[in-house]
């Protein structure tokens, strides 16, 4: 019996890969990467070609030497890391420390852990992919020596625990940028008059467009009261009259399948999802779980993907599938979508999909978690979805004349829902509007007419769903680099999330200000995406990537000098607080430390007081009357508690209100629900509760 040694970078994968590979195959896990470059130097030799030193992961030695053993006993070694280039990397750190000739065939790629695909996949090895490899190798030490020359740079001259990053700078940047628009933005007024008319008994609304005027139609911008004034006196309230009647059809396409940056931004809005609990929660839908009657299963391909490509095959399952379930009017017929990437590096492998479109949401429930079932289901459903057809609109436009002012009426209706009958999009969604049905020339009743001042409002504020999207469209970072982005720009607080939104901390502002002064390229989105595009062509065997870094670095090493010579001691003064040191009397700060802020005294080191920074909801503990107070848990989870902790123990994930409940007056707290907004009262003998709407 031959011995084969198959090695991923994940126990999790290790366990699915067991079920589907025989006895003569050992699967064992290497636990992520089991080489890089040294935490505590550069580790790159900026005078030899930019020779990265690598050494063994501190804490890896145990899990080298196994593998180093079970290499030993085997007659064959397959690496089966993830297929990409971060993976590819780690199967070529693999054969350097188990002195495997990369050039070989041990190189082993699947997009979806499934067992027809993992047995096909280890028939087929490959040598490592050399060019892959590169472009990992690239990436690694250009953001190795953006983050470990500027950093250094920022603690001498701000202060420590600060950091650079080649991609995360620029996100911070479009942050601050967007925050300075809003602060600059000037509101301008506008005016709109809504008629509300009514024909055959169903009311309907209609817009104010312009004049008809020298026998043309002429659209007309309300920019004050005067304006709209003037439009009113020249309506003839029992003179509303049809002139044109256009009906026509529309369609609606279906969406791709989900790349990883649709998927982030599709979990953000509709799930609520952080990108690193999507990422997170994908890669065990993608590594495997254990369905019921089933064993141990990939529900769905590799999720860091820019590719909408779907495989023939699953095109036909599904063509099948949807034409059994809902008819064959309901099938697009088997499409395959055309990557939008230009580059075939990024092309890899597949759109995120099920491995199987037999393996509905609601058959494997009970085998997931809430939160893997409904990122699954948006996956299943945004994939069959896919391979629909289109839904169908009925339109019907309006002109109505009164005198010589124009308004305009729309409305449609859904005919044929395709598609939609099982992927509702919050996007662009067509809104089903009644009309009745006209006649050229008939009047139509006047009930109301309605004019609204409005005024043009800011940009928003970045959500994580729109950075996402902001940064593909700018070409900057790739599918695997936008989940630690946000993780790595929030835990430096260089910005803060408010009601879901990004803002830039006074830090950030500071440190975004000081990189667009003396490191013009590093913050500059159009240089970042030409050096993503370059790593692209890394990738592709189309440029080395010594050249690469060696064009980067020579600008580079300039505007350090240049900033370490000009940039002079930046001091942060803390924010003095109204809370006042009852030891000293002095008026407290808010300082930060790894876990966050807490008040401390300026009299330190003769007066060392420090408490917690205490978010009080103006709630009363119902044990004890205390303060209840908004905290955080290890795991970064809000959750709420009395301020009298530990002497009172009450707490509550949910948020409590001041309201208090009608029926025993105890408190209350409110918790999303699919309805609304559920108020709650948290007394037991007591079931009061209501829904107050989204």
């Amino acid at each position: 019996m031959q011995k084969n040694l198959v090695i991923v970078e994940s126990p999790a994968k290790a366990k699915t890969l067991k079920k589907f590979l025989g006895g003569n195959y050992k699967v064992k896990a290497s636990v992520g990467h089991i080489r890089d470059l040294p935490k505590s130097s550069l580790g790159i030799d900026t005078d030899n070609n930019f020779e990265p030193k690598y050494i063994t992961i501190r804490g890896k030695g145990p899990i080298v030497q196994e593998l180093k053993n079970e290499a030993k006993k085997a007659d064959r070694i397959l690496l089966a890391t993830d297929p990409d280039r971060e993976g590819e990397a780690i199967s070529w750190h693999l054969a350097h420390i188990l002195g495997i000739d990369e050039d070989e065939p041990i190189r082993v790629e699947f997009n979806e852990i499934t067992k027809d695909a993992v047995l096909k996949a280890v028939k087929k090895p490959r040598p490592i992919n050399m060019d892959l490899v590169d472009a990992q190798q690239a990436r690694r030490i250009l953001d190795r020596l953006v983050g470990y020359k500027i950093s250094p740079l920022l603690w001498r001259k701000i202060k420590k625990g600060l950091s650079a990053g080649r991609v995360q700078s620029v996100a911070v940047k479009l942050i601050c940028d967007r925050e300075k628009e809003i602060e600059n933005f000037v509101p301008e007024e506008y005016w709109t008059i809504v008629a509300l008319l009514e024909k055959d008994g169903t009311i309907f609304e209609a817009n104010f467009y312009g004049i008809y005027e020298n026998g043309e139609e002429k659209k007309v911008e309300l920019s004050n009261r005067k304006e709209v004034d003037g439009i009113l006196k020249s309506i003839d309230k029992d003179n509303f009259i049809i002139r044109e009647v256009k009906k026509g059809n529309k369609k609606r396409n279906p969406y791709p399948p989900y790349t990883t940056s649709t998927l982030q931004q599709d979990a953000s809005k509709k799930l609520g999802f952080t990108t690193k609990k999507t990422m997170m929660l994908a890669q065990q839908l993608y590594e495997g779980v254990d369905i019921e009657g089933e064993g141990t299963v990939g529900l769905i391909t590799y999720m860091r993907t820019d590719s909408t490509r779907v495989s023939s095959e699953a095109i036909k399952l599904t063509k099948s599938f949807i034409e059994g379930k809902f008819g064959k009017d309901y099938s697009n017929g088997g499409k395959s979508y055309v990557n939008r990437s230009k580059k075939e590096a990024q092309d890899a492998h597949e759109g995120i999909r099920p491995t199987s479109v037999l393996r509905r949401p609601e058959d494997i429930k009970s085998s997931l978690t809430q939160d893997q079932f409904k990122l699954y289901q948006l996956i299943w459903n945004r994939f069959v979805a896919s391979q629909m057809s289109h839904a169908k609109y009925e339109t019907i436009s309006v002109k109505i004349f009164s005198n010589n002012i124009i308004f305009r009426a729309s409305g449609s209706k859904l005919v044929f829902d395709g598609f939609l009958k099982v992927y509702k999009a919050e996007e662009g969604n067509e809104s089903e509007r009644e009309m009745p049905s006209f006649q050229v020339e008939e009047l139509v009743k006047v009930n109301k007419i309605e004019p609204n001042q409005h005024f043009t409002q800011p940009p928003a504020r970045y959500t994580e769903a729109s950075l996402v999207k902001t940064l593909e469209e700018l070409g900057i970072g790739r599918p695997s680099t936008y989940a630690p982005i946000i993780s790595t720009i929030l835990s430096r607080e260089y910005v803060n999330l408010a009601n879901k939104s990004f803002v830039p901390t006074e830090l950030g502002i500071l440190v975004n200000d000081l990189l667009k002064e003396y490191f013009k390229n590093i913050i500059n989105e159009k240089f970042t995406k030409e050096l993503e595009d370059k790593l692209d062509e890394i990738a592709e065997g189309k440029y080395p990537w010594q050249l690469v870094i060696e064009e980067f670095y020579d600008q580079f090493k300039k505007e350090l000098k240049v900033a370490e010579e000009e940039i002079d001691k930046i001091k942060i003064e803390d924010q003095v607080t109204d809370e006042v040191c009852e030891k000293c009397g002095k008026y407290m700060v808010i300082k930060h430390s790894r876990y966050g802020k807490f008040l401390a005294c300026p009299g330190y080191p003769e007066c060392k007081n420090t408490k917690p920074i205490l978010d009080e909801l103006g709630v009363p503990c119902p044990n004890c009357g205390g303060e209840i107070v908004r905290r955080k848990s290890k795991r970064g989870r809000i959750f709420y508690g009395c301020s009298n902790y530990p002497e009172c123990n009450f707490v509550s994930w949910y948020e409590p209100i001041k309201e208090k409940c009608p029926n025993c007056n105890g408190i209350m707290i409110k918790k999303k629900s699919k309805k609304g907004i559920m108020i709650k009262c948290i007394n037991k003998d007591c079931n009061y509760s209501r829904i107050d709407g989204k």
